[in-house]
């Protein structure tokens, strides 16, 4: 490992087998941190080529089990976002593609940091369980259409080991890094073909379009020497999506949008995605004809339909929704405008750590959720604000919290 550690670091070229096994004795305790960390340093500072991060995304693959869909008849599209605030997207695009006749067979999932997770968003639903068994995950999505549960322990674990180092040593943010961590979990799923959604902006990890852009190609040609096919959709991230933040704040909005009642950029975004996974999946032969049959699965009211059938089939209570029945935060506070004029910006970033700071999201892998914490935007980019009386009740504790939140 040394002799590696020191071939990278002088900026040469590693070989597949290099690649594996390093990787392999890594997830075998073979090889310890303080070694992996410095190689992480190194492939920061020097970089992978095409050719190693696409070794490095099959070695991390073969880590653990691999997910066989084979029994499910015909093309099987994951979809997959890099990451923002307010991305609900997975809610909506499962039952509307379900409902278009193209089964979703999808493994989540949770949030860390300013981004949500779906496994917390669908946990928030009284009763829903994430936790399936492959039998029982295979089962609802050939009854179903559409199944989403947590990935198991031993689904990539060369990633998890990777990601929970990077994440202390400062290498998280290099593109090789990110590209072979997504794109190993979606090929150990089993999916024929992938759609990816990179955000891009201040509450991405993708700041600028030229390196969604880079990490878009990149994934693309793993996707193509590996014999998937892969569409990147890039999306914007620089307020959140949507107007809700926090776990059952989006799921009720994911309900509105598939009710046909939900924001523009929220119906966008998932539209423009679910066509291109209907494509891909081969049920049409375009991106137009795709996104009339999806507009007409919301207003005939089959998109939501499939949403109830898939909340039932994993033990949530579908009263929560037919009933609008929906629990709301105890403690509500106000932010007001102190003068007239227009919101010039919505800070993504600042808006998500503000949530985390709430409780709808985790400081700390050990973190708990609060389901019910979040906020809610009344007014987004380039909308009007008129001077309010800014009067406030309040407890210590949301002194306390209103006192951390203008510390971010």
């Amino acid at each position: 490992m040394v002799e590696l550690i020191l071939k990278k670091k002088h900026g040469y070229v590693l070989s597949e087998s290099e690649i594996d096994f390093m990787v392999q004795d890594f997830t075998s305790g073979r090889i310890p941190d303080y070694q992996m960390s410095a190689m992480l340093m190194a492939i920061c500072f020097k970089g992978l080529n095409d050719e190693e991060t696409t070794f490095l995304t099959h070695s991390m693959v073969h880590s653990g089990e691999v997910v066989d869909l084979s029994s499910i008849p015909g093309i099987k599209v994951d979809k997959h976002s890099t990451g923002g605030v307010g991305d609900k997207t997975t809610l909506i695009l499962g039952p509307l593609v379900a409902a278009a006749g193209v089964p979703v067979a999808k493994m989540s999932g949770r949030g860390l940091g300013h981004t949500g997770g779906t496994l917390d968003k669908l946990e928030s639903i009284p009763g829903f369980s994430v936790d399936l068994s492959t039998d029982q995950f295979l089962h609802q999505v050939k009854t179903v259409g559409l199944a989403v549960c947590a990935q198991s322990a031993n689904l990539v674990p060369a990633d998890k080991k990777l990601y929970a180092l990077r994440d202390v040593t400062g290498t998280v943010d290099n593109i090789s890094l990110i590209a072979s961590s997504i794109m190993s979990k979606k090929l150990a799923s089993g999916a024929d073909a992938i759609v990816i959604d990179i955000k891009v902006g201040d509450g991405a990890f993708m700041k600028t379009v030229k390196d969604a852009e880079h990490l878009a190609n990149m994934m693309i040609n793993i996707a193509a020497k590996m014999g998937k096919k892969l569409v990147a959709v890039i999306t914007g991230m620089d307020q959140p999506l949507g107007y809700e933040v926090g776990n059952v704040l989006e799921v009720k909005e994911a309900v509105k949008t598939l009710r046909g009642e939900g924001p523009d950029d929220l119906t966008e975004v998932c539209i423009t995605l679910a066509a291109h996974m209907l494509v891909l999946a081969g049920k049409y032969s375009n991106l137009d004809t795709a996104r009339q049959e999806l507009i007409l699965l919301i207003k005939n009211g089959k998109a939501f339909e499939k949403f109830l059938e898939f909340v039932k089939a994993q033990g949530g209570d579908t009263s929560f929704f037919e009933k609008e029945n929906f629990p709301e935060s105890p403690v509500k506070f106000d932010f007001v405008a102190t003068k007239d004029g227009y919101i010039a910006r919505v800070l993504a970033l600042e808006i998500g750590n503000a949530s985390v700071c709430l409780g709808a999201g985790r400081e700390t892998k050990d973190s708990s959720i609060d389901p019910l914490a979040g906020i809610t935007l009344v007014k987004k980019q380039g909308d009007s604000v008129k001077k309010a009386m800014f009067w406030l009740l309040y407890s210590l504790q949301i002194k306390n919290i209103l006192k951390r939140l203008w510390n971010i």
